[in-house]
C-alpha cells in the first residue's frame, strides 16, 4: 500500500514538472482603453514615473510604499524603485528605456528574485486625434522553474486586472479635468 502511494506521488510530481514544460515560458498581458483626450494630453502622464503614481493601480494598494525616483526628470533614463510590505506591491525597480513623444513609452522592470519584465504603453490617436487608444502591455519570461511556469498561466488575470484598474484610473483622471 505504501509502495503504491509512493509510486503515485512520484508519478504526480513528474507529471507536474513535465507538464510545466508544455506551458509557455513567455507571458504577455495587455489591456486597452479609449480616453477622450488627444495623445499630447495623455503622454505626460505615461512618460513620467512621478505622474504614473497618480494613476498606478499599485499606489492605491499601499500608499505607504517607499518610493524613490532617480535619473532623468521624465522619459528615457528616469527610474523608480519601490519597497512595500504589501506582497501585491512588493519591491522592485522600473526604468523608462524608450520614449516616442505622444506615441509610446517602454520600461524595464526588475522584481529582484521574482525576475525581469518589460512593459510598454502605446498611444494611438482616434476620433480625428481628439481621443487616444491607450494600450498597456507586459511581457516576461518565467524561465525553467516549473512552479513559475504554472503561475504564469494566471498572470493574465493578475496583471490584467491591475492594468484594467490603472487604465480606468488614468481615464478618470484625464477626462475629469
Amino acid at each position: 500500500m505504501l509502495r503504491k502511494l509512493l509510486i503515485g506521488l512520484i508519478v504526480a510530481v513528474l507529471a507536474f514538472i513535465g507538464g510545466s514544460y508544455l506551458v509557455p515560458s513567455e507571458i504577455a498581458v495587455s489591456r486597452s482603453t479609449l480616453i477622450e483626450r488627444p495623445p499630447a494630453d495623455v503622454f505626460p502622464h505615461v512618460n513620467d514615473l512621478r505622474a504614473f503614481q497618480a494613476w498606478s493601480p499599485w499606489a492605491e494598494l499601499d500608499p505607504d510604499a517607499m518610493i524613490t525616483f532617480s535619473g532623468a526628470e521624465s522619459g528615457v533614463g528616469q527610474s523608480m524603485t519601490w519597497s512595500s510590505e504589501n506582497e501585491q506591491v512588493g519591491n522592485g525597480r522600473q526604468m523608462i528605456t524608450a520614449s516616442e513623444e505622444n506615441r509610446r513609452v517602454a520600461t524595464a522592470l526588475d522584481f529582484g528574485d521574482m525576475g525581469m519584465a518589460t512593459s510598454e504603453i502605446r498611444l494611438t490617436p482616434e476620433n480625428e486625434g481628439q481621443a487616444t487608444r491607450v494600450d498597456w502591455a507586459f511581457e516576461t519570461d518565467m524561465g525553467l522553474n516549473p512552479i513559475a511556469r504554472w503561475m504564469g498561466l494566471m498572470m493574465d488575470g493578475w496583471v490584467g486586472a491591475d492594468y484594467e484598474r490603472g487604465l480606468g484610473n488614468l481615464k478618470r483622471q484625464l477626462e475629469a479635468g
